[in-house]
């Protein structure tokens, strides 16, 4: 891959085969960041994929103890017509089943979470070939099959997020932003770590190959994670 002048120059004296603990690393990916922006902190979980696990269905949500602040995410509802007024309140962004499946079968996915009532989930099932690829589909695991709409609303508002796993055994996970302290972007990696085994119901050395952090610009930087 064809590196831009801003990535070289910020790896000018960088040694990528080094490993750094979570508060060296994060500062060096500080260093590395080149965005005009204040980047998000991106972790990165190379995991041991179980035998009897499809990559694919490794999959969950998680809430950092450091928000970064309300998420701009837009939330999509799938819920009985008595229910919209509850999500709309909550402040989804689009309700109604028969409108969101007219635009999602014509191509139009202009949302970033699904979220439904568990007695509609049979009607849109045969969303899936169009939900599912990109994650979208509402999965009891992430906490987007509920009863409960409005609190689902609020918590994904708030900055809950989701993570899947990728075909070749990887998680990636946000855990901020740069322009956070060191000490609260460490705080949040424990969580992203604490989220992943409680999932997958192993400890971190069973279950992590590698992890590595990087900016949303810029390279990436290899953790000897402990949690001390």
């Amino acid at each position: 891959m064809k590196r831009g002048k801003k990535y070289i120059k910020s790896i000018k004296n960088y040694d990528s085969t080094q490993s750094y603990n979570l508060n060296e690393g994060i500062e060096q990916v500080k260093k590395l960041s080149y965005s005009s922006f204040p980047g998000t902190l991106e972790v990165h979980i190379d995991i041991n994929i179980p035998k009897d696990r499809d990559p694919k269905s490794i999959k969950g949500a998680y809430s950092l103890p450091h928000s970064t602040g309300k998420s701009k995410v837009k939330i999509a509802v799938f819920c009985p017509p008595d229910m919209e007024s509850i999500a709309k309140k909550a402040g989804a962004d689009i309700v109604g089943i028969d409108k969101l499946t007219k635009d999602i079968n014509a191509g139009k996915i202009n949302f970033d979470i699904a979220i439904a009532t568990p007695s509609v989930m049979p009607s849109i099932a045969v969303l899936g070939k169009e939900l599912g690829p990109k994650g979208l589909m509402p999965n009891p695991k992430n906490g987007t099959v509920t009863e409960d709409i409005a609190s689902a609303v609020k918590e994904y508002k708030g900055g809950k997020q989701t993570f899947t796993c990728d075909e070749g055994g990887v998680i990636h996970m946000n855990a901020g932003k740069l322009d956070m302290s060191t000490e609260d972007l460490i705080e949040n990696i424990h969580a992203c770590i604490t989220t992943v085994e409680g999932v997958l119901n192993k400890g971190y050395s069973q279950l992590i190959d590698s992890l590595h952090i990087a900016p949303t610009m810029g390279a990436s930087v290899k953790i000897n994670y402990s949690r001390e």
